[in-house]
C-alpha cells in the first residue's frame, strides 16, 4: 500500500515521502497514530506541487542573496561613534549598527545576524567586514569608523 507521511518515521522515511508499506503496518500503526495519509492521486498530485513551490522559493531567494552580495560587496559603510582622543571608541561598534548605516547610507536591508565580524571594532579607521548572505555567498565589504 503506497502512503504519504505527514511526519518523519524511523526506519520508513520523512515528512513529506511517498513509500510503499504492508497494509497492516499502515491500518494498524500509521493511520492511528496519524502518522501517514493514503497516496491516492490527489495526494500524490498536492505533494509534488508543494515541493515545485518549496524549490521554486528557495531559487527565488537565492538569486536575491546572490543579487544583494553583489551590491553589497565593495561597498565601505561609515559609521560615527563617540571616541577618545586616541581614536579609542566607548563600547564597540555592532553587527546591528552596521546593519542600519548600510540601510540608511545605501538602502539595502541585511539583517544585522548575517553579518559577521572578525573581531570587536574598537578604535577608528577602516576595517573589513562579510556577511553571509546564503548558501556560497558571502559579501565582503568595508567599516569605516569616524569619530563624532
Amino acid at each position: 500500500m503506497k502512503v504519504l507521511l505527514k511526519q518523519d518515521v524511523k526506519g520508513s522515511g520523512k515528512a513529506g515521502d511517498i513509500i510503499n508499506v504492508n497494509d497492516g503496518y499502515a491500518r494498524n500503526f500509521l493511520f492511528p497514530k496519524d502518522l501517514a495519509v493514503p497516496a491516492d492521486a490527489q495526494t500524490i498530485n498536492n505533494v509534488r506541487t508543494q515541493k515545485a513551490a518549496l524549490q521554486h522559493k528557495k531559487d527565488v531567494e537565492r538569486q536575491r542573496a546572490k543579487e544583494l552580495t553583489d551590491q553589497v560587496s565593495g561597498l565601505t559603510v561609515k559609521v560615527k561613534v563617540k571616541a577618545g582622543e586616541n581614536g579609542k571608541i566607548f563600547g564597540s561598534v555592532t553587527s546591528k549598527e552596521i546593519s542600519e548605516a548600510l540601510k540608511e547610507q545605501y538602502g539595502l536591508t541585511v539583517d544585522k545576524k548575517k553579518i559577521s565580524i572578525a573581531e570587536p571594532i574598537k578604535f577608528t579607521g577602516i576595517t573589513e567586514v562579510s556577511a553571509h548572505m546564503y548558501e556560497n555567498s558571502d559579501a565582503k565589504f568595508k567599516v569605516e569608523v569616524l569619530p563624532l
